[in-house]
């Protein structure tokens, strides 16, 4: 027997002991049990190949189980702040990098084979998402750190997990792919305008600061990954350049790094000091880019783990995130998942909508629907770190996530079982 099979009796027995302890009233039997159950029945669906595609959902609830389950557990390890700012950015940019390996310089090239449908894709997801939010706040009265949490989530742009599904639900991947790179690219401007606009009052926002923190979080990784792409193809001496300044960019990182909090560094006016910082990451971004290039043609199977080293750093941001809001979680937790049910199916409703009634084919129509109702959580869980608030407005992308999971892949499979009619119906 596999280990996934072993993991799903182990997740069915265990199903009975947590039954026992609710029976009994003993939380020391049935809270570990569920937490084994969680996690069982994660591995376990590898073993049936009908529920396979659903393993990286079932991880997502797991840890929002476990997390729950065991709040202190999931917040410090001994001296080691989980939630610390400098460690949730590392781990995003990590989860973004892995995402974009997964991307590819041609897909911007898609904007000039399908211009209108990337307008309309882009357009749909910048508009519908974040008013879509605001409005749900408003009609739920959330508290206000919550209710900004909403709308950030809502502001940001797709993920590559709208690709995925996309796939699976045999819509244009094309437009998909081209959609979710340019939408990531005006991220940092579109997501801070629209949280300055309806969450400014909820929250400080800072647009400058917003701005660059999504640049690090999103552009850099992502450009980082590109730079790979570039080199797979690139001339000799275009090689001799990159790796120069694989070099310099290298040495400028460090450099900015060991001095942040030298005297020069913090007497520079907040312009120039968010300047100076971009200009580290940038560097770095250019060193990694290539130094990463570098192993994979040491060794090919690094690119194939990357896709689960992002799925590893999603894992991480579900279960502190959970962990740090738990009470929080508790006090709204059954409106916070409504919201997400509404948030999301009126992406998919209005995304689908508006794109036939621009003129969009129907295959095209699904696309956009599934690239508006699916936003990037891991970028609303970054930048709600680097606010320094991620128990709360940090907590609705830690319910949204799964949610947006569950219902992207129902919504590909029932697509995929019913193929549009004709190429323009």
């Amino acid at each position: 027997m596999t280990f996934p099979k072993c993991c799903l009796w182990a997740g069915s027995a265990g199903l009975v002991l947590v039954c026992v302890g609710l029976a009994l009233g003993q939380p020391r039997l049935w809270m570990p049990a569920a937490a084994v159950v969680a996690v069982a029945l994660a591995i376990g669906l590898g073993a049936v190949p009908t529920l396979a595609t659903y393993r990286y959902t079932a991880w997502i609830i797991a840890a929002v189980v476990v997390a729950m389950l065991y709040p202190g557990a999931f917040q410090r390890w001994g001296g080691l702040d989980l939630r610390h700012k400098w460690l949730v950015l590392a781990v995003v940019q990590a989860v973004m990098f892995g995402m974009g390996t997964q991307m590819s310089l041609r897909d911007f090239a898609g904007v000039l084979k399908m211009p209108w449908g990337v307008v309309v894709a882009v357009g749909c997801q910048f508009l519908i998402m974040p008013l879509t939010g605001w409005a749900l706040t408003r009609v739920f009265a959330m508290p206000p750190e919550i209710a900004a949490g909403v709308i950030l989530i809502g502001a940001c742009s797709s993920g590559l997990a709208s690709n995925v599904m996309c796939y699976l639900a045999g819509a244009n991947l094309a437009l998909s792919v081209t959609a979710t790179a340019v939408a990531t690219m005006l991220a940092p401007v579109m997501t801070p305008l629209w949280m300055k606009l309806l969450a400014g009052e909820l929250v400080e926002v800072s647009f400058a600061k917003m701005m660059t923190e999504i640049v690090k979080i999103v552009v850099v990784p992502i450009g980082a990954a590109l730079l790979h792409d570039f080199l797979k193809r690139a001339s000799r001496p275009a090689q001799v350049r990159v790796a120069r300044a694989q070099v310099l960019g290298g040495v400028l990182a460090v450099f900015l790094f060991l001095t942040r909090a030298q005297s020069w560094r913090t007497g520079l006016a907040d312009g120039a000091q968010l300047a100076v910082e971009l200009l580290g990451f940038l560097g770095g971004a250019v060193a990694f880019g290539a130094s990463y290039h570098a192993l994979t043609r040491l060794s090919p199977r690094v690119e194939q783990l990357m896709p689960r080293l992002s799925m590893i750093g999603i894992v991480y941001f579900t279960l502190v995130t959970t962990a740090a809001g738990r009470d929080a979680l508790l006090a709204v937790g059954a409106t916070l998942v409504l919201v997400a049910i509404l948030h999301n199916g009126a992406g998919y409703l209005l995304g689908y909508g508006l794109s036939r009634v621009a003129g969009l084919d129907v295959q095209s129509a699904r696309t956009v629907a599934i690239e508006v109702g699916l936003q990037n959580g891991g970028m609303a869980s970054g930048l709600a770190g680097a606010m320094g608030k991620l128990a709360t407005v940090g907590l609705a992308s830690a319910v949204f996530s799964p949610w947006m999971n569950i219902s992207g892949s129902l919504l590909a499979n029932v697509w995929r079982r019913r193929p549009p009619s004709g190429s323009g119906s």
